[in-house]
Order: structure tokens, then C-alpha cells, then sequence
């Protein structure tokens, strides 16, 4: 995908606002699911088939993280040293997501469809980050 469709989806051209939007977006949908698994580890454990307790923990993680991440959002240029940070720990979350599903966990059907989901979702934040930050750091073509 290039960086127009992302400016598609961001709706604005300007790499520093779409960089922020993403951001954005990531804070608020890992802080739902952060908040969701402090609140309710115990219904969601037994929904996906995953210990409440790693749900508890992994809820109190994702809400700090989203925090930061929001707190990047908050900057008109978000600097870059801690958006390459967010990308990179999305990677690490989606990569992770598959082998705990492959190796270690053995959730429900719905966990079974719900971890893969959100890590997809995850990776994608980190592609919509990636690809906003490169057009905001790439040299730009002031020919016509």
C-alpha cells in the first residue's frame, strides 16, 4: 500500500497528521482492550480460554502503552526515536501473538479467531505508522 492510500485513510496529506491520527487511533483501540482486560479478565479468560491472570497483566501493560503511545499522538511532531519504538513493539506484539498461539496457548474458538484478528490489526498500526513516518522523514521532491 502507498502512502496515498494511507493519506486516504488518514484523510489528510500531510505526513505529520497522519503520523499523529495513527497514533492516534493505536492508543485508542490498545487502550479499549487494555481497559477491557482489567475489567473483565475473568469473563474474557473464559471466552477465549486464556488465564485470567495474563489477561489481567497484559491489560495493565496494553493500558500504560497506550498511554504513551497517546501521549506521542499528543505531539505536534511526534519524535522519531520513540515512533520507530511504537513500530517496532507492534511488530514484536503481532510476531509473539502467533507463537503464543502456536506454542503455547490453547484458547477457545473465539480465542482461536481473536488473537490472530487482533494481531493483525496490531501489525497494521505498525504499517500505517511506517508508512507515515517515511513520508514525513523522506527528502521531498520539490520538482514539478
Amino acid at each position: 500500500m502507498s502512502a496515498t492510500h494511507f493519506a486516504a485513510l488518514a484523510r489528510t496529506t500531510e505526513p505529520q497528521t497522519m503520523l499523529r491520527r495513527f497514533l492516534a487511533l493505536d492508543a485508542a483501540v490498545t487502550g479499549v482492550n487494555g481497559v477491557a482486560y482489567l475489567v473483565a479478565s475473568g469473563p474474557l479468560g473464559r471466552l477465549l480460554d486464556v488465564g485470567p491472570g495474563l489477561l489481567l497483566v497484559l491489560g495493565l501493560v496494553l493500558t500504560v502503552y497506550a498511554a504513551g503511545v497517546a501521549w506521542l499522538a499528543s505531539h505536534r511532531r511526534p519524535p522519531v526515536l520513540p515512533v520507530r519504538a511504537v513500530i517496532e513493539i507492534n511488530l514484536a506484539w503481532a510476531v509473539l501473538s502467533f507463537v503464543a498461539l502456536a506454542v503455547w496457548l490453547s484458547p477457545s474458538t473465539a480465542g482461536a479467531v481473536w488473537i490472530p484478528l487482533q494481531a493483525l490489526t496490531v501489525a497494521g498500526f505498525a504499517l500505517a505508522q511506517y508508512v507515515a513516518l517515511r513520508a514525513l522523514t523522506e527528502p521531498q521532491d520539490i520538482s514539478d
